[in-house]
């Protein structure tokens, strides 16, 4: 892992699961236990980054502090040569489209999906924190959330856009 802070914080929350979950368990089998739980660990926090990359592509986070009213569905980052669209009153136009369209599925979704989605990928709580502010499992979260992804992906695919 190159990210020493995000290492630090798996290793940490590895430790906590252990402590909250199997502080009953007799010391001799911490070890093995403490392997399978950070294994485990790694693997959320990997596939939470892939997930998050896919929708970060399409809705980066834009706002500064003095824009307080900066609404994040108007617009995509525009550089030369990079992001979605080109820096042209076209790119603008269809930029802006697009997103009136991800804005209009996302409306679409479920109200529990659309919760779960929100609350994780643009509020960026984790897991637990979403379960405890919607009042449901993390498994529930977890379901809620593949739903919405999978449904938002298709939707925009089925109008020609893919990330």
């Amino acid at each position: 892992m190159r990210d020493e802070e995000a290492a630090l914080d798996i290793v940490q929350d590895a430790m906590l699961k252990l402590a909250e979950k199997y502080g009953d368990k007799p010391a001799g089998e911490f070890p093995m236990l403490f392997q399978r739980i950070l294994q485990n660990t790694i693997r959320d926090y990997y596939r939470r980054k892939k997930v998050r990359s896919l929708w970060t592509s399409l809705f980066s986070a834009f706002s500064s502090a003095e824009d307080e009213e900066f609404d994040l569905l108007e617009s995509l980052p525009v550089e030369e040569g990079k992001g979605f669209f080109a820096a042209t009153p076209h790119g603008l136009v269809e930029q802006g489209q697009v997103l009136a369209i991800i804005e209009e599925e996302i409306k679409k979704l479920p109200q529990r999906q659309r919760q779960a989605f929100l609350m994780r990928y643009w509020e960026d709580l984790d897991i637990a924190e979403t379960a405890a502010a919607m009042g449901c499992s993390e498994g529930s979260v977890k379901t809620h959330c593949s739903r919405a992804t999978h449904s938002l992906a298709a939707a925009l695919k089925a109008k020609g856009i893919e990330p």
